[in-house]
């Protein structure tokens, strides 16, 4: 019996270890994974099923599984994080790489242990207190528990291909435009940007309402972010909206930092949401496009097709116009400064959405984060409603078309209407380019493209309204808020095409001295008319400036500030007032722009106190459009619906506006007012709102050295110059200038002995709104070893090539028809008059220069402008004779 029992044993132990040998040798059973869905942009939202993101609204991707096999469970390890490629085309620089919102720190990306990350600058902000902004905080929701969301941004450098060409661009986490942020309110926000760059940075939160010091503008509420450094931005979210985020590090914009910001709210709708980003892309270098704009160069004009020379005025039948605007002493029309060769939809020229169906309400979350361009929106499928504007819900209004300033947001419902792919279409305002977003599937049904601007009724309409002096003619009434657009002139949708061999007539009305003729309309604007400065003439609301009309059969509306209307009073609590008045001004010729013809370095900062209502009356005297932006505060735009005006924290002023603001001073700290044109905004325009009575500011020990740190944007002096070699010699000239100062050096130098050599050397500053006047000192100097024969001058003084070699003070004055007039007299005692016209716009490309004096010195030459930097030129000159050759223009 024990024998047998021993055998049975023995029998089990061995099969035991046959088929333990043999699972070796056999395939393990496995399992399969249920599917799982994600969102691209947000992986955090997974479902077992198909469906669409709550947060954005796009499409959520089956993540591939893999089968594993029935094993024992292994510890949990921390994955490898895969490298992040360079973005080298413009495919991949609009890939989203997943960032993921967590609470614990620990599920950020980990670093690679070959390169430590760096400490944070600022780490000490971890462990402080939420401080909170000074705004009231909404009553928290039932659905919403409030958490911490930690965020990563990495800022790298990168190429990008958006037009056949690699350019350097700025990427956060691999992309263009930036990661969007999604948060709730409620929550609190801890955002660790990674400068990987070898430049500085920042990163300003546009619109958010949050402690001054992380407001994120260099030398204003911090320290700039220093290369190959860390820095946290933390902040309590106490609000919803659309927002975006931006660097405000000089020109780090233009070159694709930016990003969309989403606070949803603590009862978020479950309606699709898209956040649509809006850019301008240009191959330039946005520091030379900045340098260009400072130079006076039409090339920008010449690739619009906008120079809007003599030859197509008078084919045009607009050859008096030219002349009056020439008289004026006025530049071409200009709708928009630079030209930009791809304008972007989330970092594409064009995407897509395919996800929707008939029937479908979609929420586009539009941002303006272009540099400098406004876009015009229109949808293929029908009108949209507009629900909430720079973040702030609005009482909902339909509109065809909205035009969106540069920063604004704005929040659009839109439906489908049936099975078919619909365009919404982005057009830039000076209509030379445009960008779409297709929704839905199937056949394409495009929106209408806008026609091409009639610059010359543009100018017409300029002639009509400005004085001798640069400044704006009364128009017997007052506008504001967007309410009489003065370039609806130029739309041709609405005045008819234009003519080749005269100037079209509009299809309602005649605009009478280029000004838009009042009409009478049946029917009712849902905007008000009042804004705070009511129009003396209540017949300006009419078709041709507010319903607009594509057709004969159809109104066009088209949204404007005084159709807004909030939702919930707005009124400010009581307390004392303080009225601020501003002038908008600029010079286009050298692109300087200021507030009361003064830069930000020029003015001393305003000082508010806590507690007041700050009420700012804005009139824009320049023939530019100006968004003006606040930092750190919503505004009440006065716009006659009384208590319920709408909130922003931008409002676009259009050329000859007034428009009024509000706001309630309820921070402490510094605040950056500004234009939000980049370009604008870099040459000096804006001012700085100062908090009396607050606590210094500890990312800033030294506030005077960051005073003069932030004063250096619109000092900087830009180089440019004209080198012309010619069959004759060289002519030219180099400027170094600004704002209110140039330097400058003219020569002329012959091949020929006989030609000799001169220069003149002036220092000098501009003066007044316009700066026509420039006073200047400076040296002169002609020298020829041939010629020394003395010659009567026209003012009856003795002139010869060898008494120039003297110190000069004089005075240039821009004279109608841009004559540049000078006087000026020698430290010998001798005295000339200069008159001189360069640039005179012949054709296209053509240009004619003109100058004579009392020494009976004149010149007259021809350029022919081929690229940006060369010309072929010709040019007679009384000392040496005449040549051929190549003029160089930087």
């Amino acid at each position: 019996m024990k024998k047998l029992l021993l055998f049975i044993l023995f029998l089990f132990f061995s099969l035991g270890i046959f088929a333990q040998h043999k699972g070796h040798n056999m395939p393990v059973k496995q399992t399969q994974q249920p599917a799982i869905y994600a969102c691209p942009m947000h992986p955090e939202v997974q479902s077992n099923k198909p469906g669409t993101c709550p947060k954005c609204g796009m499409a959520l991707v089956k993540q591939k599984t893999k089968a594993t096999p029935k094993s024992k469970p292994q510890p949990e390890t921390q994955p490898k994080p895969a490298p992040k490629p360079p973005v080298k085309s413009a495919e991949k620089a609009t890939q989203k790489p997943a960032v993921k919102t967590t609470v614990p720190a620990k599920k950020t990306v980990p670093v690679s242990k070959e390169k430590p990350k760096p400490p944070v600058t600022n780490e000490a902000v971890k462990s402080e207190p939420v401080e909170k902004a000074g705004h009231k905080i909404e009553s928290p929701g039932l659905t919403s528990k409030p958490k911490t969301v930690r965020y990563d941004l990495y800022v790298e450098d990168t190429l990008v291909n958006f037009t056949g060409k690699n350019k350097k661009a700025i990427a956060i986490n691999g992309s263009i435009p930036a990661p969007t942020l999604t948060f709730t309110e409620g929550d609190t926000a801890e955002i660790y940007v990674h400068n990987k760059m070898d430049v500085e940075t920042s990163v300003h939160w546009h619109g958010v309402f949050l402690p001054n010091r992380m407001d994120g503008v260099p030398w204003l509420t911090q320290k700039p972010i220093k290369p190959h450094s860390t820095y946290l931005y933390k902040f309590p979210v106490i609000q919803n909206g659309t927002y975006w985020y931006h660097s405000h590090t000089k020109l780090q914009e233009q070159s694709g930092m930016y990003g969309a910001l989403v606070f949803l709210k603590r009862n978020e709708p479950e309606i699709p949401a898209i956040p649509i980003v809006l850019s301008d892309w240009t191959d330039m270098k946005p520091k030379e496009v900045d340098r260009s704009l400072h130079s006076a160069t039409d090339w920008f004009a010449i690739k619009k097709g906008a120079t809007q020379s003599y030859a197509e005025a008078i084919r045009k039948g607009h050859f008096t116009t030219k002349l009056k605007n020439e008289w004026k002493r006025m530049m071409a029309m200009d709708v928009s400064d630079v030209y930009y060769e791809k304008l972007l939809t989330n970092g594409k020229p064009v995407a897509e959405a395919t996800q929707f169906k008939a029937g479908d309400e979609v929420k586009l979350r539009v941002v303006n984060g272009g540099a400098s361009t406004y876009f015009w929106l229109t949808y293929a499928g029908g009108k949209f409603t507009v629900v909430a504007n720079d973040g702030n819900d609005v009482e909902p209004v339909e509109a065809d078309r909205l035009i969106i300033a540069p920063s604004e947001t704005y929040d659009v419902m839109i439906t489908i209407p049936e099975d078919m792919q619909y365009e919404f279409l982005a057009t830039a305002e000076d209509r030379t380019k445009s960008t779409s977003l297709w929704l839905g599937s199937g056949h394409k049904m495009p929106a209408k493209p806008l026609g091409r601007l009639k610059y010359f009724e543009g100018m017409k309409m300029m002639n009509g309204m400005m004085k001798m002096n640069g400044d704006m003619e009364p128009m017997g009434m007052k506008m504001s808020n967007q309410q009489m657009d003065m370039n609806m002139v130029m739309y041709p949708e609405i005045t008819g095409e234009e003519s080749n061999s005269k100037p079209a007539k509009p299809a309602n009305s005649a605009p009478k001295n280029g000004i838009p003729v009042e009409q009478k309309t049946d029917t009712a604007r849902k905007g008000n008319s009042h804004a705070g400065h009511e129009m003396q003439n209540q017949q300006m609301q009419d078709h041709s400036m507010h319903n607009m009309e594509m057709n004969a059969d159809k109104e066009f509306e088209t949204l404007n500030y005084g159709m807004l209307r909030a939702p919930e009073q707005t009124t400010l609590k009581p307390g004392p007032e303080r009225i601020l008045r501003f002038e908008l001004t600029g010079n286009m010729n050298r692109y300087v722009w200021t507030l009361d013809n003064k830069t930000v370095s020029e003015s001393d900062k305003i000082l508010i106190k806590k507690g007041e209502n700050v009420k700012i009356i804005m009139f824009n005297n320049s023939m530019m459009r100006h968004p003006m932006h606040l930092h750190g505060h919503d505004f009440r735009v006065l716009n006659g619906h009384g208590e319920y005006a709408p909130l922003k924290n931008v409002i676009d002023i259009m050329p000859m506006e007034t428009d009024t603001i509000e706001f309630a001073a309820t921070e402490s700290g510094d605040w950056f007012f500004h234009c939000h044109i980049l370009y604008h905004m870099m040459s000096g325009m804006g001012r700085v709102f100062s908090y009396q009575n607050s606590a210094p500011n500890p990312e800033l020990p030294d506030p005077k050295m960051a005073q003069r740190m932030l004063n250096r944007d619109d000092k900087m002096f830009h180089l440019m110059g004209m080198v012309g070699l010619e069959t004759n010699g060289s002519d030219g000239e180099i400027m170094l200038a600004n704002t209110r100062y140039r330097l400058s050096t003219e020569w002329r130098v012959g091949l020929q002995a006989s030609h000799g050599l001169e220069s003149e050397t002036y220092f000098g500053r501009y003066f007044g709104k316009m700066q026509w006047l420039f006073p200047f000192i400076g040296f002169d100097y002609h020298h020829n070893s041939v010629k020394n024969e003395p010659e009567e001058t026209l003012l009856g003084q003795v002139s010869n090539q060898n008494n120039r070699k003297a110190f000069v003070a004089g005075v240039q004055y821009t004279l109608p028809m841009l004559v540049v007039s000078e006087f000026r007299v020698d430290s010998k005692g001798k005295f000339r008059i200069q008159l001189m016209r360069e640039d005179i716009p012949l054709t296209s490309r053509l240009r004619l220069n003109l100058m004579g004096n009392s020494d009976k010195e004149y010149m007259v030459g021809l350029r022919y402008i081929l690229t940006k930097y060369i010309s072929l030129s010709t040019h007679y000159d009384s000392d040496m004779s005449n040549g051929v050759g190549i003029t160089f223009t930087y």
